[in-house]
């Protein structure tokens, strides 16, 4: 670990989390969307836009703003899609947290032009369902229900896999013995959110198999970790990124959960001790910072940089100055962009 910067006794101050902010996933996807904008013909003589993605390609509500600035038109479900656009051969871009066996389905049924920006780490997820199934294991799979990914991942095998988020849902399973029985998880949890779990699970199904590598990508673990450092310089943490984003809200938690143990056995002053998340500056609160006198800041994987800039500028206009670095690790993966466009 190499920290830059001075102490806590230097007066108001920034602990910036690195890394932070984009990973390689999320960098992968939004290429993916920028390309087939720029490679386009705009406008076309027929209406149709350069390109169609199926829900938010990141879940950042600033990203996928830009994108549609810039031509790109983000749907639900792929029903709102007209067959000319297939007929025209407009891309569809499957968002980076994967999708379900029948949305590819449907896709191909109508002939769409598929470009899949799917996390390579979510797709290993996918192939583990279909592998463990197909050697006749049921799957129990701790995610969050309703999210993108979770949805894409159990629709694989819905009648196999077993979705459970919390420890007080272990008790709902029931398996035999003789059942073969395997983990996997959300890639965007919180290591520390399904350890809990974990121990549930093994102490009820004492059989339960481990996948051969964590589900939790690199990106997930490696922010979580950089933030629990920052929390422990830091009086209050604010963490970017949006609310539908599953790895910026258990950033909030880490940071959170760091704070709380260092103020439990001592009065916060003012604010302190608090955890916030917020989209941008704009929706920083200035009574989340009195009385404090250092303020970590770090950002959920879908977030670009300049939306932490903007939060540093606004905390700079409070009083804090001096700017410090804490890192964990120097990241250098990199996914290529998806075989459609490639060729």
């Amino acid at each position: 670990m190499d920290t830059i910067g001075r102490r806590l006794d230097m007066g108001k101050r920034i602990v910036l989390a690195d890394p932070r902010g984009f990973c390689a996933g999320v960098d992968r996807a939004i290429l993916t969307v920028r390309t087939i904008l720029k490679s386009a013909d705009t406008p076309r003589a027929d209406g149709l836009p350069p390109v169609y993605v199926r829900r938010q390609i990141v879940h950042n509500k600033h990203v996928v703003e830009d994108l549609a600035a810039q031509g790109a038109v983000f749907v639900q479900e792929l029903a709102e899609i007209p067959d000319a656009a297939a007929e025209a051969g407009i891309p569809i871009v499957f968002s980076a947290h994967g999708v379900s066996p029948a949305v590819k389905a449907e896709a191909t049924a109508r002939g769409m032009h598929v470009v899949d920006a799917t996390c390579p780490l979510v797709s290993k997820v996918h192939r583990e369902v279909l592998r463990f199934v197909k050697e006749g294991y049921e799957i129990i799979y701790i995610g969050h229900k309703g999210h993108d990914e979770a949805v894409g991942v159990v629709e694989e095998s819905p009648e196999h896999v077993h979705l459970i988020e919390h420890a007080s849902d272990v008790d709902s399973l029931d398996f035999q013995p003789d059942t073969k029985l395997v983990l996997l998880t959300q890639t965007t949890l919180s290591v520390d959110e399904t350890a809990g779990t974990i121990t549930a699970l093994k102490a009820r199904f004492p059989w339960l198999e481990m996948p051969p590598n964590s589900d939790i990508c690199y990106a997930t673990s490696n922010r979580q970790a950089a933030v629990k450092l920052v929390a422990e310089q830091a009086d209050c943490v604010v963490i970017v990124g949006s609310a539908n984003s599953s790895n910026s809200v258990r950033l909030m938690e880490v940071a959170q959960e760091g704070l709380s143990a260092r103020y439990a056995s001592k009065t916060a002053v003012g604010a302190a001790g608090r955890a916030h998340r917020v989209d941008d500056a704009s929706e920083l609160d200035p009574a989340w910072f009195e009385g404090v006198e250092s303020v970590g800041i770090s950002s959920g994987a879908s977030v670009p940089d300049e939306l932490v800039s903007g939060v540093v500028a606004a905390l700079q206009e409070l009083g804090y100055q001096d700017v410090s670095t804490i890192e964990t690790i120097k990241e250098n993966m990199h996914f290529v962009l998806p075989a459609e466009l490639r060729k």
